[in-house]
């Protein structure tokens, strides 16, 4: 008998060691229920098994001076999502979210750009992707390559040390990545998608964390689309609606920080 309730004991520390862990990993964030009002219906997400996705928020695509910059597109939708992003990130961080940027940014030798007849390279080079560039800050940099100002995460969104940064080479994040075994060991089931842009990388990789049974909220100020963006109706709005039927949830950085603040105040009580 005696060692029969020494292996329950045993077997209660292991379970509450686990769940130290379980919590720990997600950065201290509380495993309880949260509403949050999106379309086309609310959804509940357990805040110690989500993590805040940024995509491509880095300088090539959100900064004067950068690729989309120099090649005449319009970056003032991405500049207008920092902002609401900024927010959304302070308060998932308050609240413990593990939080996980991915950029798109190319070895020097951009030998996993694609093959010479790829659609990805012959589209990217079009874009002057390895050419040298001198930065808005005076340092030499080239377009799209990793560990330069190109890719860097814009300054108003600067990762801190207990987040994730992964590199990508294509517009999903979860092709040729370490995006799904990150997520899985961290034990992540919703993700809260910002980034850009809509239509391309982030839906992208919204289709492939749906194939893959992640349930993916997008919040729609915190992304922009530079495609069609003249048109009565937008990439971005298309994109969002293809989100809303079929891939995820839509909401915004107002109902996320909302739910986050209501959640937090209640446990105090």
């Amino acid at each position: 008998m005696s060692a029969l309730i020494f292996r329950l004991l045993a077997l209660g520390i292991v379970v509450t060691q686990f769940c130290i862990a379980q919590e720990s990993l997600a950065g201290g964030a509380k495993s309880e229920i949260i509403p949050i009002d999106a379309k086309p219906e609310p959804i509940s997400i357990d805040p110690i098994r989500t993590a805040v996705i940024v995509v491509d928020m880095e300088n090539d695509f959100a900064a004067k001076g950068g690729m989309f910059d120099r090649a005449g597109v319009d970056i003032s939708g991405a500049q207008k999502a920092i902002a609401p992003t900024a927010k959304v990130l302070a308060a998932a961080r308050e609240a413990g979210l593990k939080i996980i940027y991915l950029k798109m940014g190319y070895h020097p030798d951009l030998s996993d750009l694609g093959a010479n007849d790829s659609v990805n390279r012959a589209r990217h080079l079009k874009f002057g992707v390895g050419q040298k560039i001198q930065a808005p800050d005076g340092r030499e940099s080239r377009i799209l390559v990793r560990d330069t100002w190109d890719t860097d995460i814009v300054p108003e969104l600067k990762p801190q040390a207990n987040d994730a940064v992964i590199y990508k080479t294509r517009f999903s994040g979860f092709y040729q990545t370490e995006l799904d075994a990150t997520l899985k060991k961290f034990g992540v089931k919703y993700l809260i998608v910002t980034g850009v842009t809509t239509s391309i990388c982030v839906e992208s990789t919204v289709r492939d964390a749906m194939f893959r049974d992640y349930l993916c909220v997008l919040l729609q100020d915190c992304m922009s689309e530079p495609i069609g963006h003249d048109l009565a109706r937008t990439n971005h709005d298309a994109s969002l609606l293809n989100a809303e039927l079929l891939f995820g949830w839509v909401s915004s950085s107002d109902q996320f920080t909302k739910a986050l603040t209501t959640n937090s105040s209640q446990a105090m009580r």
